[in-house]
C-alpha cells in the first residue's frame, strides 16, 4: 500500500494525513474483497525498514494500528474475518502486542476472508527466522536434514498453512518487491499502478483482478 506520504505532500499536508486516508482505503478494499469471495489477502502495512522513519511518524502509525485493530473487532460479526499479523514484533510495545494477540485469538474460528496484515515485516527477516526454527528442530531431532523440502520449509514461515499468493498488487508507481513475501511469491503474478494508495479504488482493484484472469500461468512449464 504505497504512496501515503507522497499523496499528502502533493496536497501540502502532513504525511500523517496520508496514512489516515490510506486506512480508509484499506477498509474499503478489504470489505470489497470479502464481498467478492476472495479467500486470502495480505496487506503490507509496515516493513522492518520503516522503523528507520522519523520517530514522530512511526509513533503516529502505531496509534493508527491500535485504532484499526479496534475497528476490525467491530466488523468481525459483519464480515467474519480471520485476522493474522505477520512480522517481527521485538520493537512493538506490550500493550500493542496484547491487542494483536487478542484480535487473532477471537477471530480464529471465523470462516470468512483470511486477512493478513504484514506489520514490522521483512521477507529476509522472515526467512532467517524460519531457518533458526528449522535448525532448532534439527538439533532436537524433530526433523532430519534429508527430509527438508520446499513444502517442509514453508511450514516454518509466518504464512504456514496458507496458499502462496496468486497476485501481487503494488500501488504508487514503484516496480519492485520491497522485501515482501519473497519466498511465497516465486510464481505470483505482478500488477502495479501509478495510483497512490489513498486514491486506489474498488474499480482499479477489479481492473487488476480482471487483468489477472486473462494471464496464462505456466509455473515454468510450456503450457
Amino acid at each position: 500500500m504505497d504512496g501515503n506520504g507522497r499523496w499528502a505532500k502533493s496536497r501540502g499536508l502532513f504525511r500523517s494525513v496520508g496514512h489516515v486516508f490510506g486506512v480508509k482505503v484499506f477498509r474499503t478494499i478489504v470489505e470489497h474483497a470479502s464481498n467478492l469471495g476472495i479467500k486470502y489477502m495480505t496487506f503490507y502495512a509496515f516493513s522492518t525498514e520503516n522503523w528507520n522513519r522519523p520517530s514522530r511518524e512511526v509513533s503516529f502509525i502505531m496509534k493508527i494500528l491500535k485504532k484499526e485493530i479496534y475497528n476490525l473487532n467491530l466488523n468481525f460479526k459483519k464480515y467474519n474475518f480471520i485476522v493474522n499479523f505477520l512480522g517481527n514484533y521485538t520493537k512493538i510495545s506490550k500493550d500493542t502486542l496484547d491487542l494483536i494477540h487478542n484480535v487473532q485469538e477471537i477471530s480464529r474460528n471465523n470462516t470468512g476472508l483470511v486477512l493478513n496484515i504484514a506489520f514490522s515485516y521483512g521477507s529476509r527477516d522472515e526467512i532467517i527466522n524460519s531457518i533458526k526454527l528449522l535448525y532448532e528442530d534439527i538439533i532436537n531431532l524433530k526433523i532430519k536434514k534429508e527430509d527438508i523440502t520446499e513444502e517442509v520449509f514453508s511450514n516454518y514461515l509466518y504464512t504456514r498453512g496458507m496458499p502462496d499468493p496468486d497476485l501481487i498488487i503494488r500501488t504508487g508507481g514503484e516496480a519492485r518487491m520491497s522485501n515482501f513475501l519473497l519466498w511465497q511469491s516465486a510464481y505470483a503474478e505482478f500488477w502495479n499502478t501509478n495510483t497512490l494508495w489513498p486514491d486506489f479504488s474498488t474499480e482499479e482493484f477489479e481492473k487488476a483482478l480482471d487483468d489477472y484472469t486473462k494471464r496464462k500461468r505456466k509455473f515454468g512449464n510450456i503450457t
